[in-house]
């Protein structure tokens, strides 16, 4: 009898740790990408281009979506933010070192609950934000972020990145539930695309991989970084902007060990126990609804 509850709990769950699987394995392969000599413009323009090719050839496969005039507007509004997110947070790397560039990132669960509880999008209980402070201090445990990384400049990028990363989940909340994910996945990355392509042809040149791996990562991750869209929009839809918001510390986790394996860093003790925290706080979020 206590199946099918939970059948359905990890049914509205599955998009949002989908999503994380799959940004966490983008993570990892952009590392590889930009270490063989990619520049950062160049990736995201041919990451956007494949995945435009992948959703275009999904649309081929059962009954083709429709979207009014609208969702689709809005979509491309929700493409142009996540632009401005993926700038900010590549400056915020650029500026300042990784664990501190991801811990401000990470501030946007805590932005997405208090922006949609002042906007009355979605009620917000005390329970529910102590569980997203405690896994936000997991995840600083996590990714070993120090005070020594602290530039003013760069935490400002990284907490533009969540503010953005805020306002594609609340938007998405509030006026495209009930929208195909796949549209709205298509519509946000043409404007997405756009200014991208604008800015590397600004820069007049593409620095594309020179080896085989390099080019099998850039193709993976861009695919990988598609579905994490999709993913994304699907979970916010199904359990809201806030609750998605939180289940996305599992991204950096995944990261973490993906890591392990694949460019052979180790986690530390304390990094365990910023796992075992943040994971508590997760579950605990999940549980006090």
């Amino acid at each position: 009898m206590n199946a099918s509850p939970l059948r359905d709990r990890m049914h509205r769950l599955a998009p949002g740790i989908a999503a994380d699987a799959s940004l966490g394995v983008s993570d990892v392969l952009a590392k590889i990408v930009l270490a063989s000599g990619v520049d950062v413009v160049s990736m995201l323009s041919f990451r956007t281009l494949v995945g435009l090719a992948f959703v275009a050839t999904w649309f081929r496969f059962g009954r083709r979506p429709t979207a009014n005039l609208k969702v689709r507007l809005i979509s491309m509004v929700v493409g142009i933010i996540f632009t401005g997110l993926i700038f900010c947070l590549f400056k915020a790397i650029e500026t300042i070192d990784v664990p501190t560039a991801i811990l401000s990132y990470f501030t946007y669960p805590l932005l997405t609950g208090l922006t949609a509880a002042f906007a009355g999008i979605e009620p917000l209980r005390w329970k529910g934000m102590l569980c997203a402070v405690v896994a936000f201090c997991g995840l600083a445990l996590l990714i070993d972020a120090h005070p020594a990384g602290f530039v003013v400049a760069g935490v400002a990028y990284a907490i533009g990145a969540a503010g953005c990363r805020t306002a594609v989940l609340l938007v998405t909340r509030a006026y495209l539930v009930g929208a195909d994910a796949r549209l709205t996945t298509w519509y946000s990355m043409l404007s997405s695309t756009f200014i991208l392509l604008v800015a590397s042809f600004a820069q007049t040149a593409w620095n594309l991989p020179h080896s085989g791996l390099a080019w099998s990562c850039l193709v993976t991750l861009s695919l990988a970084t598609t579905a994490a869209i999709l993913f994304v929009f699907l979970s916010t839809v199904r359990i809201g902007a806030f609750r998605a918001a939180v289940i996305m510390h599992l991204e950096p986790l995944t990261a973490t060990i993906l890591s392990g394996f694949v460019l052979g860093q180790v986690i530390t003790p304390m990094q365990a126990l910023g796992v075992m925290i943040m994971l508590a706080g997760l579950i605990a979020f999940q549980v006090w609804r």
